[in-house]
């Protein structure tokens, strides 16, 4: 299992040069081709287009096109004007996710929204792809790099799958925090014997892992715990499950992962 093959997904968000950066550099290292799409759709009662709207394309058209032969790595630009009215960002965005190994997008905004991305989008894209996720800050990052990754783990199918996707990062870093969480409830979201399995698994994968378990006090939120932890020790990305069944049997956010997802501060990836 390997990547080859990324799409990142480009609007005009202030974040969108830090996302084209690390989507970069994750192709670069993987020796990955590189897909970049921007997508124009069009809502009911709307002009078709706009000239800022297709300024803003070219402009980011030239700035892929600038930064990936500057790489030297295989790129491909996709300009999508989506021709069908009331067609979402996300049903576009997905049709072209089938054909990748990895989807890079970025944390919605304001600036995004009026670009057609909803703010939920990431959590949609989640459920319809079928493909691993990774989400960039709408504040950026401040290494590319993927080097440091903090997996956050609790026993159950979703931190499994997610934790699978993503081997062919955990495979190309160079430190690899698990962590899981305690409370003074005596909640543990992995007992010690499952430690030891997630390690001897890893292990026949060359991968090495250090064990952090960390404490959540009272009425704090273990989404706050993770970003913290991820921020002390100055992790690049947080690896985790984030979806849940609701009662009704619809699979949705779970508490943590939304909470990461409103307030991330650190790349974040994800898969169901």
């Amino acid at each position: 299992m390997a990547i080859k093959d990324i799409l990142v997904h480009l609007d005009n968000s202030p974040s969108c040069k830090s996302r084209l950066d690390m989507a970069i550099q994750i192709a670069k290292r993987h020796g990955a081709h590189l897909k970049g799409l921007f997508v124009l759709s069009h809502s009911y009662y709307a002009p078709r287009h706009t000239t800022s709207d297709l300024e803003v394309a070219k402009a980011t058209e030239a700035m892929f096109n600038l930064k990936t032969s500057g790489a030297g790595i295989s790129a491909e630009w996709l300009y999508v004007d989506w021709s069908v009215i009331g067609v979402q960002m996300t049903e576009i965005v997905t049709l072209y996710s089938y054909y990748t190994d990895l989807l890079i997008i970025g944390q919605p905004t304001i600036e995004s929204n009026s670009c057609g991305v909803p703010f939920d989008m990431p959590e949609r894209l989640g459920l319809t792809t079928g493909k691993a996720i990774l989400i960039v800050p709408y504040t950026g990052t401040t290494n590319n790099e993927v080097d440091r990754i903090m997996v956050a783990w609790k026993a159950g199918r979703e931190s499994s799958r997610t934790l699978h996707d993503s081997l062919p990062l955990l495979k190309a870093a160079s430190n690899i925090n698990l962590v899981t969480v305690g409370s003074p409830d005596g909640y543990n979201s992995a007992p010690e014997s499952d430690i030891e399995k997630i390690s001897s698994y890893l292990s026949r994968h060359q991968i090495s892992v250090v064990h952090d378990q960390i404490q959540s006090p009272p009425s704090f939120p273990i989404g706050d715990m993770l970003l913290n932890h991820a921020c002390e020790q100055k992790m690049d990305l947080i690896v985790m499950g984030g979806y849940a069944a609701s009662r009704r049997g619809a699979f949705m956010l779970g508490p943590v992962a939304r909470h990461l997802m409103n307030h991330m501060t650190v790349p974040v990836f994800m898969s169901h």
